[in-house]
């Protein structure tokens, strides 16, 4: 029999009724990474395939990538470089049933978090 309260309830929890937990945003900050890992790939691209066709259209490419935004698309392709990498190791980690429990789960998370932060600064520092 169908419920006739049906409609008084919501069908799904929506968003406001979970506080977001650190694992689950470091999780969809692992996806926006990898998809803005693939925009900066392309740029990089880009001004290859102009070094390649002519200095005009290089000059172009490069005072792109060298301006302040470009500084700033380097910089923090970087960091998402850092924070991709070491989420994959983490997930390498729980792939083999490692430190699933919620405490070490979190650890897990704010290490990522600042082991890229740290890593970007250090590569930064270094270059």
């Amino acid at each position: 029999m169908a419920d006739v309260n049906r409609g008084n309830r919501p069908l799904s929890p929506h968003l406001s009724i979970y506080r977001p937990q650190l694992t689950s945003i470091t999780s969809i900050l692992t996806r926006i990474t990898g998809n803005a890992l693939i925009l900066a790939a392309l740029l990089i691209v880009w001004w290859f395939l102009a070094a390649a066709t002519s200095p005009e259209y290089f000059a172009i490419a490069d005072g792109v990538i060298t301006s302040w935004f470009g500084d700033l698309v380097m910089f923090l392709s970087l960091w998402a470089l850092w924070y991709h990498t070491l989420a994959g190791v983490r997930h390498l980690i729980w792939d083999n049933a490692v430190g699933l429990d919620l405490p070490t789960a979190y650890k897990l998370g704010y290490a990522v978090i600042g082991g890229s932060v740290l890593l970007t600064l250090l590569t930064v520092a270094v270059i």
